[in-house]
């Protein structure tokens, strides 16, 4: 008999909701945003149905298939990161974007689905083996440091030090639900403080070397980001002075009191916050945890290896996305760049986060018979 599949409605309608509260705050940052832009309510929401496109596309798939491809999306990617080195227009000194008839294309937030499904496949072979040795294991930690190291560089390079920290966010996350042993956890823990511990003695202490081996443009913006809290950019005040007026109620829709730079993408929620206010925000939080927290239930099905990591790695990257752009917004953490998943404005990151749904969507997917 044919089997049919009913689609996850939780997941259909939170999209349904991010994307009224995409479009709304958008909206009502577009009047300190340049017209040059041209109009970007109406293309994020051409970017919001071009992810149902895919999304009704990928669902007539199974994730079998993506894992089986993983390989080749991966080498795709990195071709993509490489080719923007070479053939990217350089936009505020970096050359992360590739510009197609006037849309904007950035290839390291698609990367992030490709190391999400590379490790799915991994990891998923590497969690059904039923004896795990020693030699397995440090077969399976080369393997996966050599993908993450490829894209990091070539990232590294553009240069979005930003996406890095995503790809390695992901990473850390997923091998938290792999049979490696704890030992293993303490070695890599011991070794990030240690690296770390060297990175920032030279940083501090002998910034000549520093310089001369990774350069000045780092150099200012580890700067920039170790002493954020000292800084009085334009940005961060303003945007703190938007939420702290803004009260119970906000100022209303439409009604943002004062300008801030990337109001329709980093500082997005600053726009949100001054308008609807403490309540607006705090019921936009209450959801955003109660979506992180029903993705993580999923885990609970009945299902393989490979479909817990790929939900693991989306979690992963959701929730740091989250805390680190609402968090900058309000000054508790330094300003990275980093968009609120779903709400910032941005075609590829918007994409990106609605195919990764795609793939939770046939998980979370039930059968009839």
């Amino acid at each position: 008999m044919k089997k049919s599949y009913s689609i996850d409605r939780f997941i259909v309608i939170a999209i349904v909701i991010f994307y009224i509260i995409s479009i709304v705050s958008i909206k009502s940052a577009s009047m300190y945003i340049s017209s040059s832009l041209g109009n970007l309510v109406l293309k994020q929401s051409i970017w919001y149905l071009i992810g149902i496109i895919f999304i009704i596309n990928i669902v007539h798939f199974n994730n079998s298939f993506f894992y089986k491809w993983a390989y080749v999306i991966y080498g795709i990617n990195c071709l993509l990161l490489l080719g923007l080195l070479f053939l990217a227009p350089s936009i505020n000194g970096s050359k992360c974007w590739y510009n197609i008839f006037g849309f904007s294309f950035q290839p390291s937030e698609f990367m992030k689905i490709s190391l999400i499904l590379v490790y799915s496949r991994i990891l998923g072979e590497f969690n059904r083996k039923r004896k795990i040795d020693l030699k397995k294991e440090i077969a399976l930690l080369f393997k996966i440091f050599i993908i993450l190291l490829i894209p990091s560089i070539l990232t590294f390079l553009e240069p979005d030090t930003g996406s890095v920290l995503i790809y390695v966010i992901i990473t850390f996350f997923v091998l938290f639900v792999s049979k490696l042993r704890i030992r293993w956890f303490v070695v890599l823990f011991t070794g990030i403080l240690s690296f770390l511990a060297i990175f920032f003695y030279f940083y501090f202490y002998q910034q000549d070397l520093f310089i001369n081996i990774l350069g000045n443009n780092f150099f200012y913006r580890m700067d920039r980001l170790i002493n954020w809290q000292n800084g009085s950019g334009m940005q961060l005040e303003n945007s703190m002075a938007a939420i702290s007026a803004s009260g119970i109620l906000g100022f209303g829709f439409n009604k943002t009191p004062i300008y801030f730079p990337e109001a329709g993408t980093d500082f997005i929620f600053g726009v949100f916050a001054s308008n609807f206010g403490f309540l607006g925000s705090s019921i936009l939080i209450i959801f955003l945890t109660f979506f992180n927290i029903y993705l993580i239930n999923l885990t609970n099905l009945k299902i393989n290896y490979s479909d817990k990591t790929l939900i693991i790695g989306t979690i992963g990257i959701i929730f740091y996305q989250q805390i680190q752009n609402i968090a900058m917004t309000i000054g508790l953490l330094p300003i990275t760049g980093i968009t609120l998943p779903f709400i910032s404005y941005g075609g590829s990151s918007l994409l990106s986060y609605l195919i990764l749904m795609a793939f939770i969507l046939n998980i979370s997917k039930k059968r009839i018979p």
